[in-house]
């Protein structure tokens, strides 16, 4: 019978590294990092025997062919890891190595012999040998000359016995049975796209005294935006408006002559998703707001609505680039029972089923047009209607030339859906965070959010509201109610927003739907900024707790802490790098207060339960110190439904 030799590849791969991290599907996909942030890297490395093992990563930087060497070191049961800090946004890739350490394994057993007493000359032997087969450069080969001929010197078994002899040589020294895992990509992304608060406004409801408003009107409310602590300003479609089968007030199917209709019926003949609407003034108008909005540290977020009404010029141009019905009548939005009689749909895949290019090169050619504007966040509305690979063509595309720009999913689907969605490049996405009003219910699905694979790629973005969803809790609940939500959004996740009209407790409700009467979608909604009952303070608040805090950026810091009383969520937002620590209290009913136990989380600091930490009120501004683990608290729905402490342990900056 014939015998096989293994396979080179087989026979050459002795160490085993399984469980790389951080990886989207074996690769397929790359994760998401952020810049100046520390990555973390991970593996499992085994090998047979008992030998000292090395680990590194091998990591492609952006815009450089040479690679970075950084070192894992072993955890636990056979864990490896180490972290590094990225500088720039763009792609990157990198592979693990591992090798069995002859010197390590040589140096921790042959101090063994010495302080059992063995003679150890064979080993000094092998000991020079090893450093004779070693090669640098550079400064470390002049070391490795010193080391060489102290070595053969009188002191040489004390030579290379050395702490900095086994450093040296750990970084050069010789790596037998070296093996490499497969190449793995991961994406960087600036800090905005994962740690960022948007405010979003109609400019059109924004003019003086009930008046169609302009851009030239939300210039001079940039102050107001940054009052209140956001950094990302985002509008709605600001695109011409299509006439025929206009929308008017609440959705009716009829408008009058001065309704506006909705901003989502995208065209006319003014233009189509690369102009702007007349009311809202000229483009000119629109660059200057941009750069005022830049110069108070704020980005434009545009709304990307791949939608068109029936006036379209694309229509008449291009009438492929559209579904058309068996009876030749053009096929109209609809989500049943929903229809949107106001928006026809676009025609991705042909009949061949090839992809419909010629419309997908002007969906891109818009997207860059918007970033030639000075726009590079993009909200992208009902993204999961649309085809996968469209998406993962089109954002690789943008990042190609702007490799800051952020896409914000709003995906309300399943939850697989949303996550491919991610994988396939969205920085940001919509999350569940408006169904989850419970302890239970927001525990699992923060855990799920930051403990899971998930975590790796899928980045959330909480809003409180939106134009089409006015939460049911929030009808009723009152202004407790926003108030707790506002910090359970802003304190949970890295970023959050709000639609304008929740600082003012905004809730009156179409009958029994999740949506607001008179809705700001189809016509205007002027409000006064300084209106009685409003939750501006909370909202500055927890926008410059965020800011000031370092444990309130990576969300993947979060811990839940026990509060012995199932209408109060507390965690605690922990930065490892930093030692900052903020624990929260929220009462999540907004008509009753409750007094409950709570619990210090001594364990997040490695202390026992009857330590001291010192605390600092966050919202007074009072300090003091808790002692012991155990203490109650009483949180009061019309006075303040929450509490925010900054907690120093022993030895920590206060």
């Amino acid at each position: 019978m014939t015998r096989n030799d293994p396979p080179r590849s087989l026979s050459r791969a002795r160490l085993a590294i399984e469980e790389v991290a951080p990886t989207v599907d074996g690769g397929r996909f790359a994760a998401k990092t952020v810049a100046g942030w520390p990555t973390r890297f991970a593996a499992d490395i085994l090998a047979d025997g008992h030998e000292v093992l090395g680990a590194a990563v091998m990591v492609a930087l952006p815009g450089q062919k040479a690679m970075t060497e950084i070192a894992l070191a072993h955890d636990v049961n056979d864990r490896w890891r180490g972290r590094h800090v990225f500088d720039h946004p763009g792609p990157a890739k990198f592979s693990v190595i591992a090798w069995r350490d002859l010197f390590g394994t040589w140096a921790r057993d042959t101090g063994k012999k010495i302080a059992a007493g063995q003679s150890v000359d064979v080993e000094m032997i092998e000991g020079r040998q090893i450093l004779a087969a070693t090669k640098a450069k550079g400064a470390d080969l002049k070391a490795l000359k010193d080391l060489r001929a102290a070595a053969d010197g009188p002191d040489g078994q004390d030579v290379l016995m050395r702490d900095d002899t086994r450093a040296l040589m750990k970084r050069i020294g010789p790596r037998a049975n070296l093996t490499q895992s497969e190449t793995f990509p991961i994406w960087i992304d600036r800090e905005a796209a994962a740690f960022s608060a948007w405010y979003e406004l109609f400019p059109r409801s924004w003019g003086e005294d009930g008046r169609h408003g302009t851009f030239r009107d939300v210039e001079g409310k940039l102050d107001y935006v940054t009052d209140l602590g956001f950094d990302t300003l985002y509008f709605p479609p600001i695109h011409p408006i299509g006439r025929k089968n206009r929308k008017g007030k609440n959705n009716t199917l009829t408008a009058g002559p001065d309704d506006v209709g909705s901003p989502y019926a995208i065209g006319s003949a003014e233009g189509g998703h690369m102009a702007v609407h007349p009311e809202l003034g000229t483009l000119d108008d629109f660059d200057h707001l941009v750069a005022a909005a830049a110069e108070k540290g704020l980005d434009v977020a545009l709304d990307i609505a791949l939608n068109s009404s029936p006036d379209h010029p694309w229509l008449e141009a291009h009438p492929d680039w559209f579904e058309w019905r068996p009876d030749g009548s053009i096929k109209y939005a609809e989500n049943p029972p929903k229809k949107y009689e106001d928006i026809v749909n676009f025609r991705y895949y042909l009949d061949d089923g090839s992809p419909n290019l010629p419309f997908w090169h002007a969906v891109l050619e818009m997207f860059l047009f918007w970033a030639d504007h000075g726009v590079l966040c993009f909200r992208v509305d009902n993204p999961h209607t649309k085809p996968f690979p469209f998406w993962e063509w089109l954002i690789a595309e943008v990042r190609a030339e702007h490799p800051t720009a952020v896409f914000l999913s709003e995906a309300f689907t399943r939850p697989k859906v949303m996550k491919r969605l991610a994988k396939l490049g969205y920085n940001q996405s919509y999350s569940y965070f408006t169904w989850r009003n419970t302890k239970a219910e927001l525990t699992e699905y923060l855990t799920e959010l930051t403990t899971t694979d998930c975590a790796d790629y899928m980045r959330v973005n909480f809003f409180v509201n939106t134009p089409d969803i006015n939460p049911v809790p929030l009808q009723t609940s009152g202004r407790p109610g926003f108030r707790a939500r506002a910090v359970l959004a802003a304190g949970l996740a890295g970023n959050w927003g709000l639609y304008s009209g929740f600082e003012f407790c905004e809730g009156a409700p179409m009958p029994g739907k999740e949506e607001y009467l008179d809705s700001e979608k189809y016509e205007l909604r002027p409000r006064d900024l300084d209106a009685p009952g409003n939750i501006k303070d909370d909202i500055r608040l927890i926008n410059r707790i965020r800011r000031e805090h370092p444990a309130m950026r990576d969300m993947r810091n979060l811990r839940f802490v026990p509060a012995h009383d199932d209408r109060v969520l507390s965690w605690l937002r922990h930065d490892a790098e930093t030692g900052d620590a903020v624990l929260f209290h929220v009462l999540l009913d907004p008509h009753q207060g409750a007094e409950f136990g709570f619990e210090v989380p001594m364990w997040e600091f490695g202390l026992p339960a009857e330590a001291s930490v010192e605390v600092q009120d966050l919202i007074q501004g009072n300090s003091f110190t808790w002692h012991g683990r155990d203490h109650r608290l009483r949180l009061d729905p019309q006075d303040r439904p929450y509490a925010i402490w900054k907690l120093t342990p022993p030895g920590g900056t206060r």
